[in-house]
């Protein structure tokens, strides 16, 4: 049963039906280049099938691994940047208890992250946990040399070695990395590590359904078969000729390449649940990777009301009025907390009292969504029941299909990335990098001219 829902009525304001119509007629043409995998970037296109093409023998294999795992260390560091960590925090973090740092029920281990980012800092910080805690290290990358990445596992193989002593120290290490080249596939081999495979054909930013994210999302104790079940249950629905015209993916990706079209070049995704904050990180790089070439893209950000509505909501209301929202709305709690009566009711919320704050939340959602189309924002809805691993999953395949249908719509590749080598060639050039001698000269000049300027 499907899931995932879209309400794309609240645009009428900017783009008239008839307008939407052509677009989603587009978007079916877009649909059969997708399914045919005839279209740009054809190369990258595992993902499609990756539902149902993850085989019950991996799933095994990673939920045993998982099962070791959580008897034996408090803390597993993800070692990763962009695909090869976003989509295993999303999973994570919508679906775990909001302050399991603190929480000391059940028995698995903590996911800390690590090699997102080159601060010294942080990973002070993190070696200063490390040092206390019985750990684990999975690191991600394709090909083992990713700056970021590489950088952080060096710190932290140094440091679990130190602490475990080599031979230990191997049997706490995981590799997610290529089948068969690459540094990282290599250190594997000669050190015994715990290894499994990114396919070729999956490209990062998609990985979420592939070891990449399956397996700390498994060591995390959450139920990768349902989740790879939801996604599988989309996965079908999608592909089906039948349901072009209730297909959720072709009718979210016409309404916001049609808002595109009529000067609408922000999309902003709300949520309501402060535990969705890492899934809209996860689908900002899916989008702003996927669509942002040639000039061309929506750009994606992303807030989680009520919270933001005291910083953002001002702008949001009365700002250049080049954005639309999509509004993630998700209908049933987990817990259930009610607001109590007070005597004195200094506050003067006892018209309130006897409620549950899921209510509350719910009349804020649609009070803001009211006032934010009535101050010109048009909005698109998308609602899931709860939040559960098969939810979860249709959401995530839903999401990349929906993607991959709007960058064939703008024009451009959605499965490469050409514009992230730009920031990589001038640091390894400012750093001295050999083989990069003639760009480190260059980035002097531009350094010495702008300081003479």
């Amino acid at each position: 049963m499907i899931k995932v829902s879209v309400d794309v009525d609240n645009i009428e304001t900017a783009v008239s039906s008839e307008e939407l119509l052509q677009v989603e007629r587009e978007m079916e043409t877009h649909f059969q280049t997708l399914i045919s995998q005839s279209g740009a970037g054809r190369d990258f296109l595992g993902w499609l099938t990756l539902p149902a093409d993850v085989n019950d023998d991996l799933v095994a294999r990673i939920d045993a691994e998982a099962n070791s795992l959580r008897g034996n260390v408090e803390y597993m560091v993800v070692l990763g940047i962009g695909g090869s960590y976003l989509g295993t925090r999303a999973v994570v973090e919508s679906l775990g208890h909001s302050f399991s740092m603190l929480n000391n029920g059940g028995n698995s281990p903590k996911i800390l992250y690590a090699g997102q980012n080159i601060s010294e800092d942080y990973i002070a910080d993190l070696l200063d946990v490390l040092d206390k805690k019985d750990y684990a290290l999975c690191v991600i990358s394709k090909s083992g040399t990713t700056t970021e990445t590489a950088i952080a596992f060096r710190i932290l193989k140094a440091h679990i070695e130190e602490k475990y002593g080599v031979e230990s120290a191997r049997k706490r290490i995981i590799a997610i990395t290529d089948k068969a080249k690459g540094a990282l596939k290599k250190l594997a081999d000669s050190e015994g590590y715990s290894t499994y495979v990114i396919p070729d054909d999956v490209g990062g930013r998609y990985s979420v359904l592939t070891p990449v994210g399956l397996l700390p999302v498994a060591v995390a104790g959450l139920n990768i078969r349902k989740l790879l079940d939801g996604a599988g249950c989309m996965q079908r629905h999608l592909a089906a000729p039948s349901s072009l015209k209730e297909n959720p993916a072709i009718i979210y990706a016409a309404a916001r390449n049609a808002l595109y079209r009529k000067g609408k070049n922000v999309e902003i995704m709300v949520t309501y649940e402060p535990r969705l904050v890492s899934l809209t990180e996860w689908w900002k790089q899916l989008y702003g990777e996927s669509e942002g070439k040639q000039h061309k893209g929506i750009f994606p950000a992303g807030v989680n009301f009520t919270t933001d509505l005291h910083s953002m909501g001002q702008y949001i209301q009365d700002g250049q009025r080049i954005i639309f929202e999509t509004v993630l709305s998700v209908a049933n709690s987990q817990r259930k907390v009610v607001i109590p009566e007070n005597k004195e009711n200094l506050d003067g919320l006892n018209f309130i009292a006897g409620k549950k704050l899921s209510e509350v939340n719910h009349v804020a959602e649609s009070g803001t969504l009211l006032a934010h189309i009535d101050g010109g924002v048009p909005n698109i809805r998308i609602s899931i029941p709860r939040l559960d691993e098969e939810c979860l999953g249709q959401l995530i395949y839903f999401y990349e299909f929906a993607c991959a249908l709007s960058g064939y719509a703008l024009g451009v590749n959605p499965f490469d990335q050409p514009g992230v080598e730009a920031y990589k060639n001038n640091m390894f050039a400012l750093l001295g990098k050999p083989g990069y001698e003639a760009e480190t000269k260059q980035m002097a000049d531009k350094v010495k001219s702008g300081t003479n300027n």
